[in-house]
C-alpha cells in the first residue's frame, strides 16, 4: 500500500490552532501562576520578575489568618453562595419548565422581555434594590445578601429553558397517561432528566456568588457577616504593603472555586454541550 501522503496545509493549520490555544492558556494561567509565586516571597522579592521563589515563605499563609478572619468570612461566603444557588436551580428551572412545556397566552412575549433584562447593567438596580433592602429593614443582614438572589435569573431561566426543550415529548405523555400534574411532570420527570444543566447553572451561579463584591460592599458593613471578597478588599486598605500575605489571601479564596470546577468539570461540559450553549 502507498504511504500516506501528509496534507501540508492541514498540518499547518493545526500547528497554528495549537499555538493560539497555548498563547491563550498561558495568558488565562500567567496572573494565577503570578499570584502563587508571589505568595511564596518575602516582601523585598515580590517585584522580582521569577515563578519560582528561592526560599518558599509558607508563613505568609499563616498571617492571612492573624490579619483577617478568613474561616469565618468562608463559612458566610459558603452559606451566601448555598443558599442562592439552590434558589437559583429551583426557580430558574421551575421558570424554564413553564416557558419550555406549558402553553398560556403570551408565553413567548414575556419570555423575551424576560430575556431584555439581561440587557440592564447591575450598576442600574443597584439603587432600587438598596432602597427596596432598606425599605425593608435588612440592611447589614445576611438577608440583604440572600434574598435579592435568590429568586432566579433571566439566563438561569434560557439555560433551563434550551434544556428542557431537548428532552422527549414521550417523557410528558408517559407521564401524563399515568395521571401525573404539571407539578408532578416537572419534579418527578424532567427535572431529574435535567442534572447536567442544573449543573451548569449550580457551577455558574456558585462562582458568581463567590466572587461578587459590589451588592456585599453595598450592603454590608459588619465584618462578622462579610464575604471573602470584602474581606479581601478590606485586608488590602488597612495592610497594603503586605503583598504576599495578600497574594496569599487570593489563593485560599480561590482555592475552593478549583475544588468546585474539578469535581463538576465532566458535568458542566456536557450539560454546556447538551444545552445548546456550546456552539451546536
Amino acid at each position: 500500500m502507498p504511504a500516506p501522503r501528509w496534507n501540508s496545509r492541514g498540518i499547518l493549520r493545526a500547528a497554528a490552532l495549537y499555538l493560539v490555544l497555548i498563547a491563550m492558556a498561558w495568558c488565562s494561567l500567567l496572573p494565577i501562576l503570578w499570584a502563587l509565586a508571589g505568595s511564596l516571597k518575602k516582601q523585598s522579592e515580590v517585584t522580582t520578575p521569577t515563578l519560582i521563589p528561592r526560599n518558599p515563605q509558607w508563613s505568609n499563609y499563616g498571617a492571612v489568618f492573624d490579619l483577617m478572619p478568613l474561616g469565618r468570612m468562608f463559612l458566610n461566603t459558603l452559606v451566601y453562595a448555598g443558599c442562592i444557588t439552590a434558589g437559583q436551580v429551583f426557580f430558574c428551572s421551575l421558570a424554564g419548565y413553564a416557558f419550555a412545556r406549558l402553553r398560556f397566552p403570551g408565553r413567548d412575549v414575556l419570555f423575551v422581555a424576560y430575556l431584555a433584562t439581561l440587557m440592564v447593567p447591575l450598576t442600574v438596580t443597584v439603587v432600587p434594590q438598596f432602597v427596596l433592602i432598606r425599605i425593608l429593614g435588612w440592611t447589614d443582614t445576611p438577608w440583604a445578601l440572600i434574598v435579592p438572589g435568590l429568586f432566579g435569573n433571566a439566563f438561569g431561566t434560557y439555560l433551563m429553558r434550551q434544556f428542557f426543550r431537548t428532552l422527549p415529548a414521550d417523557l410528558e405523555e408517559a407521564a401524563v397517561l399515568d395521571g401525573c400534574s404539571p407539578w408532578q411532570i416537572y419534579w418527578r420527570v424532567l427535572l431529574p432528566n435535567a442534572k447536567p444543566a442544573v449543573m451548569v447553572l449550580a457551577v455558574l451561579t456558585w462562582v458568581n456568588v463567590w466572587n461578587d463584591f459590589l451588592w456585599p460592599l453595598v450592603m454590608i458593613q459588619r465584618e462578622n457577616i462579610s464575604t471573602v471578597t470584602l474581606g479581601l478588599v478590606r485586608m488590602q486598605g488597612q495592610y497594603v504593603s503586605e503583598w504576599p500575605v495578600l497574594m496569599a489571601a487570593s489563593m485560599l479564596i480561590l482555592l475552593p472555586l478549583l475544588i468546585v470546577y474539578a469535581l463538576a468539570q465532566k458535568a458542566f461540559v456536557r450539560g454546556i454541550t447538551m444545552s445548546g450553549l456550546g456552539g451546536r
